[in-house]
């Protein structure tokens, strides 16, 4: 069995990283978009790949929560795929599904850590707090996971062991959205099982998840709308205040989740998706040429793209100025 991702030669150019106009850093990798039909509109590099998505899958682990019979508000259910910057207010929600499962946050299998937001981690090492599960950017899908239990009466102990009736019902689900067969298993960074999926099946899940309707006759599709929904209406949860994913969802209505490793998933309000994997797994390059790539297929307009890239963090600065950028440069 080949466990390789793509290889050097498979990958395409995403984006350049430019200092002082000279091209400092060049970031490669593989992609893939898909009308709302499904159908293959670009491809980049070799999409056919298996990728780990890490936490892009988090928006299937949230459905097959949900699917299994837990019913979440609408805040709540984003905080369930979230990988959230550890503020006052994200904490909030995770404490709530832990209080509907009746358990505190040592029932949290996730590692220690601190806020990623800035504000909150300055103000936990102010107080000398310690590292906590709860403050890493998992502890929603951790959260969401352990009431699954609870409400299924499952064991809570060992619900991070791939053979735990929750992760096969998520196995179950990734199978069904994205189309393939899962043959590789790992254990991504918070301790959950991640799937290896290629990064067509990763677009197709996405496409899915944005396409869905909340009339469907099935009540997964009737789930998955209402989950779309939920992260449009509520972006702030699903990142942070000023971060990439946030802002992506606020100020263009586009579906959008990271995942560690360079993984990025977009889904556009006429229904396009895009699936990409960077090659080095910098994110800086993800969100920028996932936009580009919506933008060369038409399913976002140029200046509405061009407002936004400002407020990614895709500048270059040399002491106080800024003297390059991180740009998509898709070949």
């Amino acid at each position: 069995m080949n466990n390789e991702t793509f290889s050097l030669s498979d990958a395409a150019q995403l984006a350049v990283v430019t200092r002082s106009g000279f091209v400092e850093s060049r970031h490669a990798g593989s992609a893939v978009v898909l009308d709302a039909d499904g159908e293959i509109l670009r491809e980049l590099g070799n999409p056919r790949a298996l990728i780990y998505p890490r936490s892009c899958l988090k928006p299937l682990q949230a459905l097959a929560v949900m699917t299994s019979g837990v019913q979440l508000l609408p805040e709540l259910s984003v905080i369930a795929m979230a990988s959230h910057s550890g503020t006052a207010d994200h904490l909030a929600l995770v404490q709530q599904i832990l209080n509907l499962a009746d358990l505190d946050a040592s029932a949290l299998q996730c590692p220690a850590d601190i806020p990623a937001d800035r504000a909150a981690r300055s103000e936990v090492l102010r107080e000398g707090l310690e590292p906590s599960p709860m403050f890493m950017n998992c502890s929603g899908k951790h959260a969401a996971m352990l009431l699954a239990c609870v409400v299924n009466d499952w064991p809570i102990e060992t619900y991070l062991e791939p053979t735990h009736p929750l992760q096969l019902h998520i196995k179950d689900t990734v199978q069904r959205f994205t189309g393939e067969k899962i043959s590789v298993t790992g254990v991504d960074g918070c301790g959950a099982p991640v799937f290896a999926v290629t990064i067509v099946g990763l677009a197709r899940a996405t496409r899915r998840l944005i396409t869905s309707s909340t009339t469907s006759p099935f009540p997964l599709h009737r789930l998955a709308a209402e989950l779309y929904k939920n992260a449009l209406a509520h972006g702030w949860i699903l990142d942070g205040q000023g971060r990439p994913n946030t802002v992506v969802i606020n100020e263009l209505g586009v579906f959008a989740k990271f995942g560690a490793e360079g993984v990025m998933i977009m889904g556009a309000p006429n229904g396009t998706s895009v699936a990409l994997k960077v090659l080095d797994g910098n994110l800086r390059a993800a969100t920028v040429a996932s936009l580009e790539l919506l933008v060369e297929t038409g399913a976002l307009a140029r200046g509405a793209v061009d407002r936004v890239l400002p407020q990614l963090g895709l500048a270059i600065t040399g002491g106080s100025e800024v003297v390059g950028e991180v740009r998509a440069t898709i070949s």
